[in-house]
């Protein structure tokens, strides 16, 4: 392979694309790349899988449904992550009669 044509090919494809952040869709590939995986690469990364024959880039429409899919998983996360702050104390009237201080006086001594 000629270096000077795959980085002229690879300056090129990075030329014409105009975002900073695209998305991309896998190929098959002989040493077993899976065909049909979106990922948003930055401009760089997604010339080079080009030009490689890994990736190409993703239609409007895989687009749109890539940004929808990642917006539902960030939903989910955020859920999950206030799920897990969430935190229950069962009291009895007891103890929630003795207040805060757990049954002791001013100075310490329990009550």
């Amino acid at each position: 392979m000629d270096l000077k044509v795959y980085y002229r090919k690879l300056r090129e494809t990075e030329g014409s694309i105009r975002e900073p952040y695209v998305v991309v869709v896998s190929l098959a590939t002989p040493d077993g790349g899976k065909a049909g995986v979106m990922s948003e690469t930055p401009r760089d990364v997604a010339a080079r899988l080009i030009v490689n024959g890994q990736a190409r880039l993703a239609s409007e429409e895989e687009r749109q449904e890539f940004a929808a899919r990642a917006e539902r998983v960030r939903k989910e996360a955020e859920q999950a992550a206030l799920a897990e702050r969430i935190q229950v104390m069962v009291v009895s009237d007891a103890e929630g009669r003795r207040g805060r201080n757990g049954g002791r006086d001013l100075k310490g001594q329990l009550a």
